[in-house]
Order: structure tokens, then C-alpha cells, then sequence
């Protein structure tokens, strides 16, 4: 039996739509002003919706506030492996576009930027940085051993070389968000993909691989 239709919605639909309008209350309310404005009853009442949609959901402001988090996250991943998809062949051209589209992600929706400004406003948003941090490095180390193929470091050294890289760069794009670094849009593009080119393959830099191709020789 097919669920019943109101006003041409089923009923997954209208869970899927309140679901989006609370995302979108939460999203609002942290960039006009904060987390401390992220309460259930401020994001219920700017989505028009009573308290029990919001339990169908989520269990408190935290869970909601880490699905914001985890759903723009997928799509400016999203964002950046299509860009990549789309550029020219080629190491080069592919990192710039990566890097290209990631800020036009953040730069299309100012509330984004917000939230990756004031990731460090409290331990719970904190929390979700880091997580994002390592979904993004997760998805760098993966796309750059698969442009390098042959070459490429091993998992570890590749793991590890994007974490450092990807939470250096959200430091860096937050400051100039902040308005504390004076550059061009343009040019961050520029610096944060030479960055990366010059550490997407860092196999010749490290001792050999040992048995095993887990540990390196002695240091």
C-alpha cells in the first residue's frame, strides 16, 4: 500500500522537506549570530515547524547541527571531485581546479564560510571541524594517489601529508575570510594549489619503504 498524498507530497517528501528547512533554520541562525542562537526553539520557529518535527529528526542541537555539517561538507566534496572531473588532464590543472571550486563553494553561500570561521566558538562545533577535517583529507589522500598512480606515496604518508595540508588550508581560507589576510580570491587559488603540488607526491622526500611497504628506514 503506497503512502497517502497530501497536497501532492507523499509522506517521505514532507519528512525530507522539514528535515531541509530545519538544516536551513540552523544554517541561518549560526551565521547571523552564533551557536548560541542554534536552540531548538529558534530553528523550530524559523522553519515554521513545532517541536515534534524536530524530534523526528534529530535528537538534540548537536545532532542537527552535525548533519549541517556532514551535508555541506558531501557537497563541497561533491563540488571539488567534479571540478576535478572537468579540468584539463593533468596533475597541475586538476589540483587548481579542485582548489578553484572549493572556494567557489564557500564564496556561494556566505552562511559557510561563516561556520567554518567560528568553527572554534565551542567543543561541540569544534568536534565537527575535525571531522570534516578528516572526511576532506580522507577524499584528498584518495584523489591524489589516484592521479598519481605509480608514483604515488603509500596510504600512511598520503594520509597523513593531506591531513597536515587540509587543516592548514581551512586555517588559511578562514583567516582570509576573517578578513586578516589582504589577497585576492584569485591568488589564494593560486598559493593553496602550488601547497598542494608541492606535496602531493612526497615519496621522494622520505627515506624507503621497509617490509612490508608500511615503515621506512631509519631517520
Amino acid at each position: 500500500m503506497e503512502p497517502r498524498s497530501y497536497g501532492g507530497e507523499t509522506a517521505q517528501e514532507r519528512r525530507t522537506r522539514r528535515r531541509a528547512a530545519l538544516a536551513e533554520a540552523a544554517l541561518d541562525l549560526f551565521a547571523e549570530g552564533g551557536l548560541n542562537q542554534v536552540t531548538k526553539r529558534n530553528v523550530c520557529t524559523r522553519a515554521r515547524l513545532n517541536d515534534r518535527y524536530f524530534y523526528e529528526h534529530f535528537t538534540d542541537r548537536d545532532a542537527l547541527l552535525e548533519s549541517v555539517a556532514q551535508d555541506m561538507t558531501a557537497q563541497g566534496l561533491e563540488a571539488v571531485v567534479t571540478a576535478t572531473m572537468e579540468a584539463p588532464p593533468g596533475i597541475e590543472a586538476q589540483i587548481h581546479a579542485a582548489v578553484e571550486a572549493s572556494l567557489a563553494f564557500l564564496a556561494a553561500d556566505p552562511r559557510r564560510g561563516k561556520m567554518l570561521m567560528e568553527a572554534r566558538s565551542a567543543e561541540s562545533v569544534e568536534k565537527l571541524r575535525l571531522a570534516s577535517t578528516r572526511m576532506i583529507a580522507n577524499a584528498m589522500s584518495a584523489m591524489t594517489r589516484e592521479l598519481l598512480g605509480g608514483s604515488a606515496p603509500i596510504q600512511l604518508d598520503s594520509d597523513l601529508a593531506s591531513f597536515t595540508m587540509v587543516s592548514g588550508v581551512m586555517e588559511l581560507v578562514a583567516a582570509w575570510l576573517r578578513g586578516e589576510i589582504d589577497t585576492s580570491r584569485e591568488h589564494l587559488t593560486d598559493l593553496i594549489a602550488a601547497l598542494l603540488l608541492s606535496t602531493a607526491d612526497i615519496s621522494t622526500k622520505l627515506p624507503g619503504v621497509g617490509p612490508g611497504g608500511s615503515d621506512h628506514g631509519s631517520r
